[in-house]
């Protein structure tokens, strides 16, 4: 299998690093920084780094179809997910991605109604890749990726009925020598913690909410123990309901009072923007100026310490008709990803699943066409091969308020 992977910053070098080990794919890795394409390209003799801007959708399909490559693997942030997949389209090829296509809120009820939703452009190009006989299997990192497999898994094998699913992710981390330092790409932060949160309910569909409500206390396994989550825009909102059955589907973060209390400021500050501002005799957006002054993730992976999980959470009934409440999750330790693959765990956790579902494409053992999501397509293969890589997830039965506690009740301190 030939991959275009176009991407070279931390999840893009952890994926090349992770494939490098499995041979099935021989790599074309494209960035803008023809360095750190060539650095990425140094996890194996078989990989070549070329320069590529992924804005420039004719160039990307003319690079797909000049070296014979089967699938594009878009290892970028959200801004560039439309010309890369229309890219695809064009050359007729096969289409992976970690984040789908942007939002944009509601023009009047922002806070209680949808505007355009995440991945709402791509799959409006269903038909057009169903026609084509191409599979764009969008959301494939961990969260959106492995969670939505996780919750096809539960569905199939675990529960005969669906209250909830909600994934919820956590980490006890810590960066030392930085006041803050995100361990991911904060303008991919910003963007799905500062736009209104996405709730699927069965009797109502997709609605909103304000951003960081609904706090609850969840505890997490690995000695994370119970860490405070917030309600969070996330693609798995928008796609589990496409393929699951269940009442109602939520995604929630624990990002700390601190964390969130510095996503308000540059909110407040227009720090947030996309849009450039003029300064001086340029042009500049916000939103990259806040992210050239912080540290890369790709590069602090020797300064953290700890363990993220990323998991889902599901209530329901069980196949004997008993209640049932399962959290299936995925532990990474930083210090096992550093001493293994030279990786910070949160992009290592997030490069391992495209890899995998490559894999699984490659054997025939995942195959489709259209625009489908993770949970569209058979759990089983793709978490036995998480194990195979050396990387086992886990499942916790749950015994309810003991572990699990909801805090609905929206405090003063916490309003947008």
């Amino acid at each position: 299998m030939r991959v275009l992977l176009v991407g070279a910053g931390g999840v893009g070098t952890a994926f090349a690093r992770i494939a490098a080990r499995r041979g099935f794919a021989d790599l074309i890795i494209a960035d803008t920084d023809r360095q750190r394409a060539e650095r990425a390209a140094a996890a194996d003799d078989r990989f070549e780094a070329v320069t590529l801007d992924a804005r420039d959708e004719q160039a990307a399909a003319a690079l797909l179809t000049q070296r014979s490559c089967d699938v594009l693997m878009n290892a970028t942030d959200p801004r560039f997910v439309m010309p890369l997949f229309r890219a695809a389209l064009a050359a007729g090829t096969h289409y992976l991605d970690m984040a789908m296509s942007l939002s944009h809120p509601h023009q009047d009820a922002p806070y209680a109604k949808t505007g355009v939703k995440l991945g709402d452009e791509q799959f409006a190009l269903a038909a057009e890749w169903e026609r084509r006989g191409r599979l764009a299997l969008v959301g494939i990192g961990v969260e959106p990726g492995l969670s939505d497999v996780f919750a096809r898994h539960a569905a199939d094998e675990l529960f005969s009925e669906i209250h909830e699913i909600g994934v919820r992710d956590g980490a006890n981390l810590e960066v030392a020598g930085y006041e803050f330092a995100p361990t991911f790409s904060i303008w991919t932060t910003i963007e799905e913690c500062l736009n209104p949160p996405v709730i699927w309910e069965k009797e109502r569909g997709w609605y909103t909410t304000e951003p960081f409500s609904e706090p609850e206390t969840f505890t997490f396994p690995a000695g994370i123990g119970p860490v405070e989550c917030v309600n969070v825009e996330h693609e798995e909102v928008l796609l589990i309901p496409r393929w699951i059955d269940a009442r109602r589907v939520t995604f929630k973060y624990g990002l700390g009072e601190e964390f969130i209390g510095v996503l308000r400021t540059l909110h407040k500050l227009g720090l947030d923007r996309t849009d450039p501002v003029q300064v001086g005799a340029a042009r500049v957006s916000p939103r990259d100026v806040v992210a050239a002054c912080l540290p890369d993730p790709a590069t602090i992976g020797d300064r953290m310490t700890g363990v993220t999980c990323a998991g889902t959470w599901v209530t329901g009934v069980a196949k004997d008709g008993s209640p049932r409440e399962v959290y299936l999750y995925h532990v990474v330790d930083n210090a096992w990803s550093m001493a293994e693959y030279g990786s910070q765990a949160v992009v290592w956790q997030t490069a391992i699943n495209p890899v995998i579902a490559l894999e699984l494409i490659d054997s025939g053992a995942w195959s489709g066409a259209g625009v489908l999501g993770p949970e569209a397509l058979p759990p089983r293969p793709f978490l036995d091969l998480l194990t195979e890589y050396g990387s086992p997830w886990a499942a916790e039965e749950r015994a309810g308020v003991a572990l699990y506690q909801r805090v609905f009740s929206c405090r003063t301190e916490d309003a947008w």
